[in-house]
């Protein structure tokens, strides 16, 4: 088997892999993961809010969210958000949304519902009495959240938000049936032109196992870290 692997199909691939394919799916992972932060953590503030109502509506999108196959999802977006385009505008046609934007839409709104739980937990894990020390003083309930819950919750699970991130990495191959170049996408494209399916696989499979390890290594690291400071 290995007296008939090609690697030069690899090496003649990888300024296409890497420029093309790896440079849109770290930009994808980047931009999903700073706005399902942004997203999730805004509904975990709504589901500790008190209100019922908002607590209501965003315990029912986290759960929809979780109970849905990613792939499933992003076939959904991809054919409805023109429409709903369409909808909020009032044009006469479906809106032209691209499948770029359509992938990161989804994958802002699926794994909102992951980074909610997780801040949802770092903000539990605060004690109460900082939060009622910041009302003794003054501060208002979105000042509180803001100067004094937040970034505590933020840096007690920002391991866990790391490995979210990375989870979200993995996920990000699966934009493959929009037919987008990621990374998996345009591996796939090389082993369909030159017949070599076992190579890139294979190779793809190796970038992404020591991507993640690599990351999943440092997380160790932050954690031991955290526990250190606290």
């Amino acid at each position: 088997m290995l007296g008939s692997f090609d690697f030069d199909v690899i090496r003649r691939a990888l300024p296409y892999l890497f420029y093309e394919g790896m440079t849109f799916t770290l930009t994808l992972t980047a931009l999903a993961a700073l706005g399902g932060l942004v997203f999730g953590t805004a509904l975990a503030l709504m589901r500790l809010s008190g209100l019922k109502l908002l607590g209501r509506i965003a315990g029912l999108y986290v759960d929809f969210m979780r109970s849905l196959p990613l792939v499933l999802v992003i076939f959904w977006f991809y054919f409805l958000v023109p429409y709903i385009g369409q909808w909020l505008t009032g044009a006469s046609r479906p809106i032209s949304v691209g499948a770029f934007a359509s992938s990161l839409i989804t994958f802002i709104m699926f794994e909102a519902a992951y980074f909610s739980e997780i801040m949802r937990a770092g903000i539990q894990s605060i004690s109460r009495g900082q939060p009622a020390a910041a009302s003794a003083l003054g501060l208002t309930y979105a000042q509180t959240m803001r100067y004094v819950v937040l970034p505590q919750a933020f840096r007690n699970m920002l391991p866990v938000l790391i490995t979210q991130t990375i989870v979200l990495f993995q996920d990000t191959s699966l934009v493959y049936v929009l037919s987008i170049t990621d990374f998996l996408g345009a591996a796939s494209k090389v082993a369909q032109r030159d017949g070599r399916l076992v190579e890139m696989y294979l190779f793809a499979a190796v970038v992404y196992f020591t991507i993640s390890c690599i990351a999943s290594f440092g997380v160790r690291r932050l954690q031991a870290r955290i526990a250190i400071i606290r």
